[in-house]
């Protein structure tokens, strides 16, 4: 048998045929990873306005007074995109952000009207769904969830 022959031979294949080896096979997870790097990093600057930088919560550099409830929230954001981006914890992470973002649609937005468009919160609805997502599928191969748990085994 030659190599050709033999790397053939091991290589699985799936339903169609094609090799489950290689850059396809890795793809999703290398997907995975760079959602969840762009999604944290995209949250921890949503999360560090409430301390005032990226122009803060009035766009002129004001942060939320310390040790109050909202600047908590920030903090916890803060912590959660974090953990998402370099995949630690991810599904208990998703889970508090998702409901963080669901609460914050319904408590703060929704009540300025029905349409996402018009009460400004399409990016908490959408952060909601996202985190709810990653706390469905957890973090994927290339992240420390993975060698977490891969080390408990």
């Amino acid at each position: 048998m030659t190599t050709l022959d033999t790397t053939l031979a091991l290589t699985r294949r799936t339903t169609d045929g094609t090799p489950t080896t290689g850059l396809r096979a890795a793809a999703p997870q290398l997907v995975l990873l760079a959602f969840r790097v762009v999604i944290g990093f995209l949250f921890s600057v949503h999360a560090l306005a409430g301390f005032g930088a990226f122009g803060g919560v009035d766009g002129a550099g004001t942060g939320l007074p310390p040790f109050s409830l909202f600047w908590w929230v920030s903090v916890v954001e803060l912590v959660g995109a974090v953990l998402v981006a370099i995949g630690l914890y991810v599904r208990p992470a998703g889970f508090l952000l998702s409901g963080m973002m669901a609460f914050a649609y319904f408590a703060m937005h929704l009540p300025q009207g029905w349409n996402p468009l018009y009460n400004l919160g399409e990016p908490a609805a959408l952060y909601s769904w996202i985190f709810l997502l990653l706390c469905a599928i957890g973090a994927g191969r290339y992240s420390l969830d993975h060698l977490r748990t891969r080390r408990a085994r």
